[in-house]
């Protein structure tokens, strides 16, 4: 079994009056193909890469969402749009209750850079290595005008620091990044958004870099962050023992889309998906006397470009029917906060006793 995350109540969520941080509504990005000098010529139609295809969720201050999925799913990309770096082709985002492209287009801009922060996955390439520690600090402060002297922005620097655990702070002030390991380098990621006091902080595969011994660390950090600060936090990762030890909720995405999405005990111990079931199956047990049964997917993953019809899973899924390759699915409710968007989803907890292949080979009258 999975453990239920710390802080997440029994009733499936946190406090209703604690509703109201950020949503996105259909969120949908797509980008147009290169159709080079022939195909500009022949006139072919423009084709694009369906990225991000009616994403919705929404976040509560103070909650820890897990935005999971493999490579390729729309995670970064979700969360790029969210920040107001990438523009959405279609759908809904607001950030306490304003529509985040509004304000990125207008005077407000600096105040959402301001409140919306990231913690990017390479502690290496998001550091200026001709910047001291402190520099790299500070210069948020300087963009935004948030400090008005120089002791004040020495206090303001050093509280970072100490809060993301580079502590003495001043004894970090004149390093340089390169003279940092790799989890200390992350902390100073971390510390350069802090300075800011976001309420929104995404954290985009923030210890897939680092060694498992620090990877910990690193989590049980910005969980203190949330817990002290009230900030509300995106994780996004491919990794579900790290989302099962550090999220409130999992959103599962697959080919641009959210297929379930609820807390995290209930999800992890409980998958309606298929989807969800197979990344599962395949997080390692630290018994070595505990097996669990892998279920292996057949096939590649669908072309972006052109997608199946009805359920994007359906090419690969262990239990599809002929209904499957039809009708696109919706998230619709299976209990307490918790939705997926499975036609099949009250056959998935069968999948344990049947084969793969068996399931497959089933007539479809059976299957339907």
């Amino acid at each position: 079994m999975w453990p239920v995350p710390f802080g997440w109540t029994t009733d499936g969520g946190p406090s209703a009056a604690d509703r109201g941080g950020s949503a996105c509504q259909r969120l949908a990005h797509a980008v147009p193909c290169p159709r080079g000098i022939t195909g500009t010529l022949l006139r072919k139609p423009l084709q694009y890469v369906h990225a991000v295809d009616g994403v919705s969720f929404s976040m509560v201050r103070g909650e820890i969402l897990g935005l999971v999925g493999e490579s390729g799913s729309g995670k970064t990309t979700t969360a790029l749009t969210l920040l107001g770096l990438i523009e959405a082709t279609e759908g809904e985002l607001l950030f306490k209750g304003q529509s985040i492209p509004e304000l990125a287009h207008s005077r407000e801009r600096l105040r959402l850079s301001r409140e919306i922060q990231i913690v990017f996955q390479d502690p290496y390439e998001a550091l200026n290595p001709r910047q001291t520690v402190f520099d790299s600090v500070a210069e948020p402060l300087e963009i935004h005008r948030l400090s008005k002297s120089r002791a004040g922005k020495i206090e303001q620097v050093a509280a970072a620091l100490e809060a993301a655990g580079l502590k003495p702070p001043e004894s970090f002030f004149e390093r340089y990044p390169q003279g940092l390991s790799g989890g200390q380098r992350q902390r100073l990621v971390i510390a350069g958004a802090l300075v800011l006091n976001p309420d929104l902080l995404v954290a985009d595969e923030p210890v897939s870099m680092l060694d498992v011994s620090i990877r910990a660390e690193i989590l049980n950090l910005l969980r203190q962050l949330r817990d002290e600060r009230g900030i509300t936090i995106l994780y996004i990762t491919h990794d579900l023992a790290t989302a099962a030890y550090f999220t409130d909720r999992i959103a599962v995405m697959y080919l641009g889309r959210i297929v379930e999405i609820g807390p995290t005990g209930i999800v992890l111990n409980n998958p309606r998906h298929p989807y969800t079931k197979a990344l599962l199956s395949v997080v390692p047990v630290p018994n070595p006397r505990q097996r669990r049964r892998r279920l292996i997917l057949t096939g590649e993953t669908p072309n972006p470009i052109d997608l199946p019809s009805g359920c994007r899973f359906h090419p690969r899924c262990p239990i599809a029917s002929e209904k499957c390759s039809q009708t696109e699915p919706g998230l619709e409710s299976v209990g307490a906060d918790h939705q997926v968007a499975c036609l099949k989803w009250t056959d998935v907890a069968a999948i344990d006793e049947m084969e793969v292949g068996q399931a497959r080979q089933q007539p479809k009258e059976a299957r339907n």
